[in-house]
């Protein structure tokens, strides 16, 4: 089955946002990628609820969003009114983990848990069966165009056997660097989602580059 591949936002025109919104709409891409940014988990801010508002209202696909975020248990309420179909927040960010992941799913919307480059996939043994992805960071959060760390191959590996042992269908998504020369060594690894910024929106043929990698 092939990868599903969802656009970051972060890395549109934001002069014309309508137009890039519109073109994911009508291109082989799954999702839409969006990332949220505070400046204080992370050292840069991006999208407010009004841009979200206008994604809610134009986008015809599912809306992954990554709370990258140091207190997201205040505004899960908000992210399900502006029609999250999965809400990401961060292992690293989170002191009562469990219970904000009960709250996603309460709020009828997908969980996603997201692990920085430092963090090993090991944190989540016994806290897998209750997420339904896990997004394994291959750049340093905080900034789009950043170059892809290598060992998160390895680490995708380690994930999809845990997860293949607890004999669950849990999702694993890479975000960060991501592009047609490692897209395929990523879904070897058992890669099910990939972000991608640059490589997309950056590329002379949109839909080739999202077909290629979808694979």
């Amino acid at each position: 089955m092939p990868i599903l591949v969802a656009p970051s936002i972060l890395s549109a025109d934001f002069g014309h946002l309508a137009d890039d919104i519109n073109f994911i709409n009508n291109s082989p891409a799954d999702w839409f990628h969006v990332d949220i940014m505070d400046g204080v988990f992370v050292p840069n801010i991006s999208f407010g609820f009004p841009v979200m508002k206008a994604l809610q209202k134009d986008a015809k696909k599912p809306l992954d969003f990554h709370l990258m975020i140091a207190d997201a248990d205040k505004y899960l309420e908000e992210f399900a009114k502006h029609g999250a179909y999965m809400l990401t927040v961060h292992f690293e960010a989170c002191t009562h983990l469990h219970r904000t992941i009960q709250k996603i799913k309460s709020l009828g919307m997908k969980a996603g848990v997201a692990l920085n480059p430092s963090t090993p996939v090991s944190v989540l043994e016994d806290m897998l069966h209750e997420i339904d992805m896990v997004l394994v960071m291959s750049v340093n959060p905080g900034f789009g165009g950043q170059k892809f760390i290598p060992h998160t191959i390895e680490k995708v590996r380690a994930l999809k056997k845990m997860i293949v042992t607890q004999k669950l269908s849990t999702l694993i998504e890479v975000d960060g660097g991501v592009d047609t020369s490692n897209a395929r060594a990523l879904e070897a690894a058992g890669v099910d989602v990939v972000v991608a910024g640059n490589a997309v929106f950056g590329a002379q043929d949109r839909n080739a580059t999202i077909t290629i990698l979808k694979g």
